[in-house]
């Protein structure tokens, strides 16, 4: 089933933010950490849904990017505002990229054109939730242990998505904070996102899928349990399969890379739901993709 909606998703587990942009509170007893950075509009909300699920914000230690593109990091400066007790963590290359000022102005722009969409920019205006850059204080590997009270969560390198993507694992709730590294899904609709490298992208697939996974925890559209949670990797790596060799037949029937970029945006577009990205971030991901798959069939 797939829980789209803010509150309780386990005892451990809550989920914050909006359908389009989530965040999680995991609460390991006497410590929790705040899993995903989401796009700074989601500050109204945030701040009434802490509230009205009792989170014990004392017990915050850390904010966890897992990776740093704009919509996965653009609450971060308000969430240090609110706990600057916090420490932001995330992968050295996310840490690498969010020093760099012409990364941050990026983030800051598509974020202030989300606020604008979503006519909050008053609203920003009084909160102060406006983005500002983001210092990354701890650098997250592959096998690191993140103690979070009485519990651990175990750090997975997994890049395709981005070259600075990160997922977190939770034994005790067969749970894999994923974000986009496993694609993007809602509802019944599926979108691979190898974005960075689609090589690496499927790798990672297949490297998350050796977890024993009942509870899939996305940045975007929520989290999917039961059977669905279950079976989502295996869905991934065959969706992953399917739109690769979509890829490379336009590719091959067109020979020109924006003439396919196109056509698989269109591709995107007609299949996903509504509400699901908008149309630029659509294409913005098929060109990436196609870009990337063409090299590889030059090789």
């Amino acid at each position: 089933m797939q829980r789209t909606e803010p509150g309780k998703i386990t005892e451990r587990i809550t989920l914050l933010g909006r359908r389009e942009t989530c965040l999680y509170v995991v609460d390991g007893g006497s410590e929790s950490v705040v899993i995903g950075g989401g796009m700074a509009y989601a500050a109204p909300d945030l701040t009434e849904q802490l509230e009205a699920f009792s989170v014990d914000q004392r017990k915050i230690r850390r904010v966890i990017i897992l990776h740093s593109h704009f919509d996965h990091c653009g609450l971060v400066p308000f969430m240090k505002k609110i706990w600057p007790r916090a420490v932001v963590a995330a992968s050295e290359r996310a840490g690498e990229l969010l020093s760099d000022p012409r990364v941050s102005e990026s983030i800051a722009a598509f974020n202030r054109e989300a606020t604008k969409r979503a006519g909050l920019e008053e609203k920003a205006g009084e909160m102060g939730f406006d983005f500002t850059g983001v210092e990354v204080e701890e650098i997250l590997r592959e096998g690191d242990m993140v103690r979070c009270g009485e519990v651990n969560l175990e750090v997975l390198e997994v890049p395709g998505h981005s070259s600075c993507s990160i997922a977190l694992y939770l034994p005790e709730e067969k749970a894999l904070f994923a974000s986009d590294a496993a694609g993007v899904r809602h509802g019944g609709y599926y979108m691979a996102a190898g974005n960075s490298n689609f090589d690496l992208f499927q790798e990672s697939l297949e490297k998350m899928s050796k977890l024993d996974v009942s509870l899939l925890l996305g940045e975007h559209f929520g989290a999917l349990d039961g059977e669905e949670g279950s079976n989502y990797l295996k869905r991934a790596i065959e969706e992953a399969r399917k739109t690769r060799r979509m890829i490379e037949e336009s590719l091959r029937r067109t020979g020109d890379t924006e003439k396919s970029a196109d056509e698989i945006a269109g591709v995107f577009l007609t299949g996903a739901p509504e509400g699901f990205l908008p149309r630029d971030v659509l294409r913005l991901v098929a060109g990436q993709m196609v870009r990337y798959i063409a090299k590889t069939m030059t090789r």
